[in-house]
């Protein structure tokens, strides 16, 4: 954060001290009690607060506050400034902060990839250049404020995903990180809990086109159907859609795997170039291809971004290859699951052809409201679709994609448990050195996680 004391703030959000001194210094911020980790935070809140001796090992610390308070309430380390609405002063300081910093700002979202494509621009851009980034995959609303304040004076480009849980998610992102470059990955079926509708998710993610500045670059899948139903006419600046139609401005003319990744060729401008980037899977590409993009705006080229690249490291638990059981080989993708992601895992298994046995262990899948069946009947499609030796699957809804797939016709061995208690022992039972196993679930979900560590060979 770039340092401010008190008597800055109160010019910015036209508050009154009524306790403490205006050289009292802020590095960090917070409108949530909870938020607080740090001594010297200002908090920004309308409620009144009673419990003072859980928030002394922050002390000092500057309250923002429209509530009158008598002296003896609060103690002496306390620095209170007086606003008419708190929630007012603190937005106003949101947006001083930004506009402070005169840096490239890349927001991303997407049902998949979101995660990748923020590491590897920032993998790309570290090489020379101070960067700030969302934490892993810690994208929520909440923790906007800070990963803001975590541009500092050194800081010289910022990398956020912006989820979306509910319509207005990314316009309120777009509030805190005003972003001069914009990323949409893809849009499946997500979160329709909230969104109620797909219509309304791909709205939701179609906030990216109003928040990105007027001037900046919006980044798009020029292949996925649902991000093409986004109106991006409004959009005044510029637009690169990526992808292996031949109308995208980063065109994908070839890919195969490789070993340990994905080699590609991408043409621009009417040149190609020679891609590789570590990690299976033919959205392992597009997930590269986003951040070529995003990095050749702000002035790296396409081959040294692209020399950069293969040092890339993503996460485990991304389809993360390691030995198994009785010899097998695991294919650990336990990181999230959507109907997105299960097909690209899908494909994985299908095209890695690391052993000739193809087994499948699919959880469920969250966040979708009273779209679970319909969602889960995708999912068994997608299964049908890709093919799979074994199908094994743990919970009450992901055993509709299994009856699902068989309905539409696959005839593969295919077992349904409620839990994983009994899921270990049938794969050690048919698992051997032939066999591959597909894990797919996501991080919330402690027993596929379970699961997973047990099937990896100790």
């Amino acid at each position: 954060m770039k340092v401010h004391n008190v008597s800055d703030i109160r010019e910015i959000i036209s508050g009154e001290l009524v306790q403490g001194s205006d050289n009292t210094e802020v590095y960090y911020g917070a409108y949530r009690l909870k938020q607080i980790k740090n001594k010297n935070t200002i908090l920004f809140i309308s409620k009144r607060i009673v419990d003072w001796k859980s928030l002394k090992k922050f002390f000092p610390m500057v309250l923002v506050t429209e509530r009158e308070y008598n002296k003896e309430e609060i103690p002496d380390n306390i620095t209170v400034i007086y606003v008419l609405n708190s929630e007012e002063a603190y937005w106003k300081f949101i947006h001083h902060y930004r506009n402070l910093f005169d840096i490239p700002v890349v927001a991303i979202t997407g049902t998949a990839g979101k995660t990748t494509t923020k590491e590897m621009i920032k993998h790309i851009l570290s090489f020379d250049r101070e960067v700030t980034a969302t934490n892993r995959t810690s994208n929520s609303r909440t923790a906007f404020l800070q990963y803001l304040l975590n541009i500092g004076e050194c800081t010289e480009a910022a990398v956020f995903e912006t989820a979306v849980g509910a319509p207005g998610d990314v316009l309120n992102a777009g509030e805190y990180f005003k972003p001069t470059i914009g990323i949409i990955t893809n849009v499946g079926a997500h979160h329709l809990n909230y969104c109620k509708t797909l219509e309304g998710y791909i709205d939701a993610k179609g906030e990216m086109v109003e928040i990105i500045d007027p001037s900046g670059v919006l980044i798009i899948n020029g292949d996925d159907l649902n991000t093409r139903k986004i109106d991006v006419k409004k959009f005044l600046g510029k637009i690169i859609r990526v992808g292996r139609n031949s109308y995208c401005h980063f065109k994908i003319t070839n890919s195969e795997y490789s070993k340990d990744g994905m080699q590609f060729s991408v043409q621009h401008k009417n040149r190609n170039y020679q891609v590789f980037v570590p990690g299976f899977g033919e959205h392992q590409v597009y997930n590269a291809l986003f951040a070529l993009a995003a990095v050749n705006e702000m002035g790296v080229s396409i081959p040294e971004a692209a020399k950069r690249l293969k040092s890339f490291k993503k996460y485990n638990k991304q389809l993360q290859i390691v030995d198994g059981i009785n010899g097998s080989i695991i294919l650990d993708d336990t990181w999230s699951i959507t109907t997105t992601s299960l097909d690209a895992a899908l494909k994985v298994l299908n095209e890695v052809k690391l052993r000739k046995k193809r087994i499948a262990v699919i959880g469920t899948i969250t966040d979708l409201g009273s779209w679970g069946y319909v969602i889960h009947e995708e999912a068994g499609k997608i299964v049908y679709q890709n093919g799979v030796d074994v199908l094994i699957t743990i919970g009450y809804h992901a055993s509709i994609i299994a009856d699902h797939a068989v309905k539409l016709g696959l005839n593969s061995p295919v077992y349904k448990f409620n839990n994983s208690t009994l899921v270990y022992g049938l794969l050690n039972e048919i698992a051997d050195a032939d066999t591959i196993i597909l894990i797919k679930g996501d991080m919330y979900t402690k027993p596929i996680i379970e699961l997973a560590a047990k099937l990896r060979k100790k």
